[in-house]
């Protein structure tokens, strides 16, 4: 069985290279949605559309697993696809739990009253979609207490990423950060809300400082899936890894060959 992955674009390969290199003997198919990036300016409605065709298009793949590695999707679509959506023999999983996990101190599943944690001003950065559904401020406040959250609305990143203008790109976090420390001039930790941004991440750090605390989803999630696997040892495979996309396979190979340092061939999804 394969491990699907779903991102709007490229991004989630910061997540499939990380779960490559924990997990070398794991089947993976990534599926970038490139004809409709970015998402995260859509409305929910449409990103929960766009995101159920993308992993139904996984799961005629044969992933009975398939991991969102978009936090937008995450934030917009998820519970809304676990309610009410996803078949009882298939799972889906988001990006926010394993990060939750790791800032908390504690597991998804622990259902004790929130509690204190040592991070007390976090800022966020994160698509506008992101941003809107306020999905991780949700999530945390079950588990903890006394923890402001500052979010930056991102909105140009993604863009400049996928183009691969990263003159561009940096320029951008560097306002995105001028602009949150205007309202929180001192934060402890950052989330990079959004798995574009760790290609972007030493960028971030220096705008930010050193003694700023950057969280970012890729090995948290690789982690995540590492335990969860050692649960289900059935489901390991070859380490065969297959690309689709809806956009232009050529363009979005060279773009992906650029990202990751390595040659990645996608093909029509």
């Amino acid at each position: 069985m394969a491990v699907g992955i779903f991102d709007s674009g490229l991004g989630g390969l910061t997540v499939l290279s990380a779960i490559q290199e924990r997990l070398p003997e794991l089947d993976l198919v990534y599926l970038a949605d490139s004809a409709h990036a970015p998402y995260g300016v859509r409305t929910a409605d449409d990103i929960f559309d766009l995101t159920t065709a993308a992993v139904q298009r996984l799961f005629d793949a044969g992933c009975d697993l398939v991991i969102l590695a978009c936090n937008t999707a995450s934030a917009a679509a998820l519970r809304r696809m676990q309610e009410a959506w996803v078949p009882n023999d298939k799972r889906v999983l988001g990006v926010f739990v394993p990060l939750i996990e790791a800032m908390t101190e504690r597991q998804w599943g622990d259902n004790s009253p929130p509690r204190e944690v040592e991070v007390k001003h976090v800022a966020l950065f994160a698509t506008p979609a992101t941003v809107a559904s306020r999905a991780f401020q949700r999530e945390l406040a079950f588990r903890a207490i006394g923890v402001d959250v500052e979010a930056q609305a991102c909105g140009g990143v993604v863009d400049a990423i996928e183009d691969g203008d990263f003159i561009l790109a940096e320029a951008l976090v560097r306002s995105h950060v001028d602009a949150l420390k205007r309202k929180m001039p001192e934060p402890n930790a950052a989330i990079l809300g959004c798995t574009h941004y760790p290609l972007m991440q030493e960028t971030f750090q220096d705008a930010l400082g050193e003694g700023v605390s950057v969280y970012s989803q890729a090995n948290l999630v690789a982690a995540s899936l590492a335990d969860y696997l050692e649960r289900h040892p059935d489901k390991l495979g070859s380490g065969s890894p297959a690309f689709l996309t809806t956009g232009d396979p050529a363009k979005v190979s060279s773009r992906a060959t650029q990202f990751l340092r390595r040659s990645i061939q996608f093909t029509a999804a």
